[in-house]
């Protein structure tokens, strides 16, 4: 089907409610697939996006020309780009999801009441779930695997700016999943481009289970604003690293040069650096990052560190820049960084370098964010990173899960009880 074909918002509805339906049916057989079998299936998978590299890096330069011709910035080209390194890359993130334990079946409580009966609760798969993304086509992968070593059908929406290489990538997929027993019906992708299919996903409320978003602001706000069905999704990544007076030097600017600089357009990107007013040496944190091509903007304690160093807006410390641009803040001590993060963070990864214990201690407990971080990047905000394969995103949410979210929290639980005549008096 063409990605510029436009379907009547009816046919669009039918579209999305056929492709739930078959879903739902594929999810019942996946359901019945042990572990053994779903973790050969994945691994078929990954040979298969292997052996598909060259159609895949062809479909992806297609849309890295489409993109440059349609004005992409450079953080969401950056997104979009496929190397045979980076291709590699995705295809291990489906073998390491294919060999991490799976999580349906498991045991996670268990009581036994005063009449005898034995109850049990028990993770199982929460259906059918809708992924709505942009940019990074690896995300096509990285749902697919997790939803499959889960017991969960998916269906995919990718943004039309990584299109071709989507098709490619789910093309293959589908083909080594296939061949180890996975209905194909388990991983479908869109077959329209058509705006109206993220509004037609996002009303199948009994068809679909949950939706994911992962993509830009507008994007998120959306779906958040629009669904029927339970969302799983973090808005911004406004995350903030604090230098605190008792930080090591050497420790302090090799995490905050990594944290905006490694890579600038990922939602674990430090977007707000907090120096302490006692810090003994921030020069030694916003030099490199100037000299490195990135844009400072701060307050008036931090633009006395350095003349470079422009004014802030009052926005700019609510702003997820996604580039090389960072908001600086001096304080004064440990309260004033929490009480500018609780004023003005988005709940995603917040970092404290320090080597007072007890200084980070309260900074663990106090920061109310999906991932909090003593000595350590906010670039490591990442399911692979965590030791969970890969993520199906991050969620910032106080409900079923938070930070990245993988196999467990792609799962729900059901309550056994098993019983030896009991009835109620």
């Amino acid at each position: 089907m063409s990605t510029q074909l436009q379907m009547s918002a009816e046919s669009v509805t039918e579209l999305v409610e056929g492709l739930a339906r078959a879903a739902r049916t594929a999810q019942r057989s996946l359901a019945r697939m042990d572990a053994p079998a779903k973790e050969r299936a994945l691994k078929l998978a990954a040979k298969a996006l292997r052996a598909a590299e060259a159609d895949i890096l062809a479909a992806n330069a297609q849309d890295m020309a489409n993109g440059a011709a349609n004005g992409l910035t450079s953080a969401l080209l950056d997104r979009l780009k496929l190397t045979s390194e980076r291709l590699a890359s995705v295809a291990d993130a489906v073998e390491q999801v294919a060999s991490l334990a799976d999580p349906v079946g498991e045991v996670i409580g268990e009581s036994a009441r005063p009449n005898g009966m034995v109850l049990q609760r028990v993770r199982i798969p929460v259906g059918v779930i809708g992924i709505i993304y942009e940019s990074r086509p690896n995300v096509t992968a990285d749902a697919a695997a997790l939803c499959v070593r889960s017991g969960n059908a998916a269906i995919l929406r990718g943004g039309s700016e990584a299109v071709h290489s989507n098709r490619a990538i789910h093309k293959a997929l589908v083909e080594g999943l296939a061949e180890g027993g996975v209905p194909a019906e388990a991983v479908q992708l869109l077959p329209t481009q058509d705006r109206a299919a993220v509004g037609a996903m996002l009303a199948a409320a009994g068809l679909i289970d949950m939706i994911v978003p992962r993509g830009g602001k507008s994007l998120v706000a959306r779906v958040q604003a629009d669904a029927r069905v339970p969302v799983l999704a973090h808005l911004d990544g406004i995350n903030h690293t604090f230098v605190h007076a008792a930080a090591d030097p050497a420790m302090a600017q090799s995490i905050v040069f990594n944290a905006k600089m490694r890579r600038t357009g990922i939602c674990g990107a430090m977007e707000t650096l907090l120096i302490d007013a006692t810090y003994p040496d921030p020069h030694g944190l916003v030099t490199p990052l100037i000299d490195a091509g990135c844009e400072l903007r701060g307050d008036a304690r931090a633009r006395a560190i350095d003349p470079r160093i422009a004014p802030a807006a009052a926005n700019d410390w609510d702003t997820e820049y996604l580039d090389a641009i960072l908001s600086v803040a001096v304080v004064d001590g440990l309260d004033e960084a929490l009480a500018h993060i609780s004023a003005h963070a988005s709940g995603h990864t917040d970092a404290i370098v320090t080597d007072d214990q007890a200084v980070a201690d309260r900074f663990l407990v106090e920061v109310d964010s999906a991932i909090v971080m003593h000595n350590a990047s906010s670039q490591f905000a990442d399911g692979g990173e965590f030791g969970l394969g890969a993520e199906i995103g991050i969620a910032t949410g106080r409900l079923h899960a938070r930070g990245p979210v993988a196999l467990e929290g792609l799962t729900t639980y059901k309550w056994l009880v098993r019983g030896a005549g009991q009835v109620r008096p």
